[in-house]
């Protein structure tokens, strides 16, 4: 069995301490690939030292709305979303650099959505210029979010992480070539519109994830989540669709490598 990790921060300093281990786990545990989301330039560097550092952990180049605040003067933003856009376009050719992003609107953060979508617009018109799939951040944000890609239409789709919306709403996203990146949310049994989603949605639609450190599975609740638990996240998805844990496994990592062009 192999399963992928379609986002994981395992950069982040919360692996710091134990990071070989981890991984040694996951491989033990069929968890073989994943892809670090980008943040801001700053942490791009450190993504892509662990991409080259362990066989299978690929990369992306992105602006998290929630890092715009830390990287823009927003009195200069037209100057740095130039500037943002070069970075992004050299940054992608780098080795193991597979996606865009992440990327994206959040409403609940004290960032001027104004700003965000300028961000967000440079991250579309990388993605659309360089036919590579974009990760997206989406947070009470999906009516702004739809009306971008559906103006884009952007050739190689991509993700959006973290999904935990309604059947309806993933329709829309499958759609525009988007995939949906299903994790943790999932075994919350609380999260009917999302069980159900996932339930009825073509399994071709659908990416495995963690969003290690954060979004704890159920029953792990203020503990650091980790990519090893892309297993239960796996299981429970099999559980929910009355499929085996092998299909399920096969399928979203094929899914994976279609989304990312990689081949293994």
């Amino acid at each position: 069995m192999i399963l992928f990790d379609s986002h994981c921060h395992f950069d982040f300093a919360d692996f710091d301490n134990d990071r070989d281990s981890v991984w040694r786990n996951c491989q033990e545990n069929g968890v073989r690939h994943l892809v670090i989301p980008g943040v801001s330039p700053a942490q791009w560097s450190s993504a892509a030292k662990f991409a080259n550092q362990y066989a299978g952990i690929y990369c992306a180049a992105g602006l998290h709305p929630w890092w715009i605040a830390r990287e823009f003067n927003s009195n200069h933003l037209g100057v740095d979303l130039q500037t943002l856009k070069r970075q992004l376009i050299s940054q992608i050719e780098e080795k193991n650099c597979v996606a865009i992003g992440e990327c994206g609107l959040d409403a609940l953060i004290d960032c001027p959505i104004a700003e965000q979508l300028q961000v967000f617009e440079v991250h579309l018109q990388v993605a659309q210029e360089t036919k590579m799939p974009l990760i997206i951040h989406c947070r009470k944000s999906h009516n702004g979010v739809l009306q971008w890609l559906k103006s884009y239409r952007l050739p190689a789709g991509g993700v959006i992480h973290g999904f935990s919306g309604s059947y309806e709403l993933a329709k829309q996203y499958w759609s525009l070539g988007f995939r949906l990146g299903i994790g943790g949310t999932i075994t919350y049994e609380r999260a009917n519109k999302t069980r159900e989603a996932v339930r009825q949605l073509p399994l071709d639609a659908i990416l495995l994830e963690t969003d290690a450190p954060d979004m704890p599975l159920h029953g792990k609740q203020g503990e650091r989540n980790s990519p090893v638990y892309l297993v239960q996240v796996a299981n429970e998805l099999a559980s929910l669709r009355g499929d085996d844990l092998a299909h399920i496994a096969k399928q979203t990592t094929l899914n994976a490598q279609s989304l990312f062009k990689i081949n293994f």
